[in-house]
């Protein structure tokens, strides 16, 4: 008979928010909610920002993030509470029975040291193992994982890696003092799609080659169908609804998970060009250091009004850095750059404050895209001052009408981005570019951070407003799914040159080149059995690995 390892009984878990001038107030963050996982086992806990799993998957640990903090139940690991161990029984359960994979490995390891000093270092701490022993097992490690020169790899400093690298050592760390329980936290979302699989691959091969349970928490269904034997589904800190990975995804009984199943990208036609390009890219080259490392080489593009150029590819295959060069960030050293029929100046200092109303960006982490202590009226009205001279009651009464337009309503127009969701404080950035009114907006991996039932809702705001207000989108992401619902032409990046461009009918029909057919091929498919099927059928490996 399967043994249970972890147990967990009515859990409630509870934060205190501190409103700007009101009274600080209690919030359940989770309320209620039981789980059990035998040893050996993954269980998934999915659910879309704000529903709770990571606090229940961090309990295990005795742990709340950010001042959140368990409240009642009973949380069992090894057939005793932890709730009840006090903090030196805590401290010898964290990175002994229990380890942890952070969602951000960049974040999470010390850039100061050398990646083996950083593996080996729990083992050594709980006296686990001799030095020599732990280096064996993190190598060892190393294999099993499929990272490249697994004897060496360990003398590298974290920045010395790629993403998908250096998420696969983290979960190496989390292996190599061999826990009963490894928590994955959101492990493969910064990831792009072609380095999600390989780092999906390599979890799955380890927890099972090492026997240790998992719990596995994501919002996306699709990743944790493929590595998950059971499946809870979360909302608002309550259980929606469990089951195993298959009747979840082949039976689910209630709405909202019938929901996260069913999430369907948006079908839209292309348009044709009936106007000269707003944007013209020709022959730009741009690098860092001097230009001794070149990252874009020869690149071309052109984006029409009303229309969106979709820009594709991998981590470092230089989207973002050609963003950087047509906003004027990043210089080029050869090429010319045309805006509505004028040359842009290659330097943002030298634009003119016209240049700069016209061309607006709308950047990945909108956490970090506004400032936390200005409300979201002065957010949205900063440019209508800055541009237009709108003060007072004229503003407001803008400020107001761009609310509407993002559909949120007037009601958010005293609220501070702590107060609002991953999606609506994306909404508000989107707000706040259009109130400038330009003519192109360069939306930066505007979802890739997104739940995608939020993700949808966004990408169908963004089509709407392009139809009202004619803008054209240049937007980069690394997701050819996405791509698929909101472009009118595509541009693929390998390496920093444009191997595949043209409108989307003629770049999304074979035959594809190989770099092509690995980004169809990685865009994760609600099927079970997808990721065995993807890798047996790739034609060529990702850049990440």
């Amino acid at each position: 008979m399967p043994e249970t390892l972890l147990e967990i009984r009515n859990l409630h878990i509870e934060a205190t928010a501190h409103p700007p001038g009101e009274r600080p107030r209690t919030i359940k963050i989770v309320d209620g909610v039981s789980l059990a996982l035998e040893k050996g086992k993954i269980l998934g806990l999915i659910g879309e920002s704000g529903a709770g799993k990571s606090s229940i998957g961090l309990s295990p640990m005795g742990y709340g993030r950010g001042g959140v903090r368990i409240t009642g139940g009973e949380v069992i690991l090894n057939g005793r509470d932890i709730l009840k161990q006090g903090r030196n029984g805590i401290r010898r359960l964290r990175g002994h029975e229990v380890c942890y994979v952070a969602q951000s490995a960049a974040a999470a390891f010390n850039p100061a040291q050398r990646l083996m000093d950083q593996v080996v270092e729990t083992c050594l701490k709980h006296g686990i193992a001799s030095r020599a022993e732990a280096e064996r097992r993190a190598v060892s490690l190393f294999k099993k994982l499929s990272l490249p020169n697994p004897e060496m790899i360990g003398e590298r400093y974290p920045h010395q890696v790629s993403g998908g690298q250096l998420q696969r050592v983290m979960t190496a760390m989390a292996l190599c003092p061999k826990p009963d329980l490894i928590i994955f936290d959101e492990p493969t979302t910064a990831l792009d799609v072609t380095t999600q699989i390989d780092v999906l691959a390599a979890i799955k091969e380890a927890i099972h080659a090492t026997g240790v349970a998992a719990l596995y928490i994501t919002h996306d269904l699709a990743v944790v169908a493929q590595v998950a034997d059971d499946i809870i589904v979360l909302r608002h800190g309550n259980m929606v609804e469990t089951g195993t990975a298959r009747q979840i995804i082949k039976e689910a009984k209630e709405a909202y998970t019938q929901a996260l199943v069913s999430v369907h990208h948006i079908e839209h036609h292309e348009k044709e060009p009936t106007a000269k390009s707003v944007l013209s890219v020709k022959n730009v080259t741009a690098g860092y250091g001097n230009g001794m490392i070149k990252v874009l080489k020869n690149v071309s593009i052109d984006i029409y009004p009303g229309q969106t150029l979709a820009v594709v590819g991998e981590s470092g295959s230089g989207k973002s850095t050609l963003a950087r060069a047509i906003t004027g960030l990043l210089p080029p050293q050869h090429g010319e750059i045309t805006f509505d029929g004028c040359k842009l100046s290659n330097r943002l200092a030298d634009r003119t404050k016209e240049d700069l109303r016209q061309l607006q960006m709308i950047y990945q982490m909108a956490d970090v895209a506004m400032n936390p202590r200005h409300m979201v009226g002065t957010i949205i009205g900063r440019p209508l001052t800055f541009y237009f001279g709108l003060i007072g009651a004229e503003r407001d009464r803008r400020v107001k009408e761009l609310l509407e337009e993002i559909e949120m309503g007037t009601g958010y127009i005293n609220r501070y981005p702590a107060e609002l969701s991953g999606g609506q404080k994306q909404r508000v950035c989107i707000a706040r570019a259009l109130a400038a009114k330009p003519k192109l907006i360069i939306c930066d991996e505007v979802t890739s951070a997104l739940d995608p039932l939020v993700a949808n809702g966004i990408l169908k705001l963004l089509l709407n407003l392009q139809e009202i207000e004619q803008v054209a989108y240049l937007f980069i992401t690394h997701d050819l799914a996405t791509v698929k619902s909101i472009a009118d032409s595509i541009a693929v990046m390998y390496r920093g040159e444009v191997v595949r461009y043209g409108a989307k009918s003629q770049v999304l029909a074979p035959p594809f080149d190989d770099y092509t057919d690995l980004l169809l091929r990685s865009v994760p498919e609600m099927e079970l059995g997808w990721l065995a099927k993807a890798i047996a059928e790739r034609k060529m490996a990702s850049a990440g690995n």
